[in-house]
C-alpha cells in the first residue's frame, strides 16, 4: 500500500487560554499507521486531539489535511475525512443504539433528508463488528457503559473517513473488550484507515500500535516506533516515576510497570497506620 500523507502538525503549541500546555509540535502522519498517544494524567492527549481537529484552538502553528490547512474545511466536509470518539458522550433519553449509529451519516445528508436503507444497512454492519447488533433497538440509556462505548465505535465507523481519532476509547471496557478495540483499529489501519488514539494500557499500546507520540515536560518527548519510545528511560522522564519494561519470554509482549521506591513505600505505611488506629476510645 503507497502511503500518503494525510495530516500534517506544524510548529503546534496548545492549551488553554493563556496557560501553554505542548509547545512546537512537528509530525507528519501517512495512512495505515496506528498511532497511540500516551503520557500522564495532565499531559494534553485529549487536549491535542482537540485541538488538530478543530474543536479547540491553536495557540501557534497550524495543521493540514491532505495538503489543506484545517481553517479551508467547512464542518461537514471536514467530517468526512475525520470520525472523532470524545470522552464521556452524552446521549439524549430515548434514543436507541441504531439511532446513535445512524448519526455518523449526517456528514452525507441534505438538512431535509432523512437515512436511507443503506444507510441503516452500513449502521446495522457497524453494530455487527462491533457486537453490538443485538442492541439496535435498545434505548442507549438501559446499555452498560462499555456497550455505549462499541456502539460510538460503530458510529466513527458509519462515518466512512479515512482517519479516525479515537480518545481513550476503551473506557468502561473490560479486559477482553480492551484488546479487542486494539483489534479493530489494527484491522481498520491495516485496511487503510489513519486512526490516532488516546490510550493508557501501554503494553496493549506496544502490541497494536505501529507509532507512538509520548507527551511529556511539555512538548512532543517522543515519536517513533514501540520498540524506540517504549524505553524505561523515555517513560521514566514522561511519567515522573521509576518505570520498569521487560519483554515476556512467552509471548514477546513488553510489560510495562512502576518500580517501588523503599522510603516512599514507608511514608506511605506510616501514614496508613495512622489513619488507621481506632479513634473511637479518644473521641469518647
Amino acid at each position: 500500500m503507497q502511503q500518503q500523507t494525510v495530516l500534517q502538525i506544524q510548529g503546534l503549541t496548545i492549551g488553554y487560554e493563556d496557560k501553554t500546555i505542548i509547545s512546537g509540535i512537528d509530525a507528519e502522519i501517512h495512512t495505515g499507521e496506528l498511532i497511540g498517544i500516551i503520557g500522564r494524567n495532565g499531559a494534553g492527549k485529549s487536549t491535542l486531539l482537540k485541538t488538530i481537529r478543530g474543536l479547540l484552538p491553536a495557540m501557534a502553528g497550524r495543521v493540514l489535511y491532505f495538503g489543506e490547512p484545517l481553517s479551508a474545511y467547512g464542518e461537514k466536509e471536514l467530517a468526512r475525512r475525520v470520525a472523532y470518539l470524545q470522552q464521556n458522550v452524552e446521549t439524549g433519553f430515548g434514543y436507541t443504539g441504531l439511532d446513535i449509529v445512524l448519526t455518523g451519516r449526517y456528514p452525507y445528508m441534505k438538512w431535509w433528508e432523512s437515512e436511507k436503507d443503506e444507510d441503516k444497512a452500513l449502521a446495522r454492519d457497524c453494530m455487527s463488528y462491533t457486537g453490538t447488533l443485538e442492541l439496535a433497538e435498545r434505548p442507549v440509556t438501559e446499555v452498560s457503559g462499555g456497550q455505549k462505548q462499541r456502539i460510538l465505535l460503530a458510529k466513527v465507523l458509519a462515518q466512512q473517513t479515512p482517519i479516525l481519532f479515537l480518545d481513550e476509547p476503551t473506557t468502561g471496557l473490560d479486559m477482553v473488550y480492551r484488546e479487542e478495540i486494539f483489534r479493530f483499529a489494527r484491522e481498520l489501519a491495516n485496511m487503510g484507515k489513519t486512526i490516532l488514539m488516546v490510550v493508557h494500557e501501554l503494553d496493549l499500546a506496544a502490541a497494536y500500535c505501529s507509532r507512538i507520540f509520548l507527551l511529556g515536560e511539555g512538548k512532543l518527548l517522543a515519536d517513533g516506533t514501540p520498540q524506540q519510545v517504549l524505553t524505561e528511560t523515555l517513560l521514566s522522564r514522561a511519567y515522573e516515576a521509576d518505570i520498569s519494561v521487560e519483554q515476556n519470554p512467552q509471548n514477546g509482549r513488553l510489560e510495562i510497570t512502576t518500580r517501588e521506591n523503599p522510603s516512599a513505600k514507608q511514608k506511605e505505611l506510616d501514614l496508613l497506620q495512622k489513619i488507621c488506629v481506632d479513634r473511637t476510645e479518644t473521641a469518647e
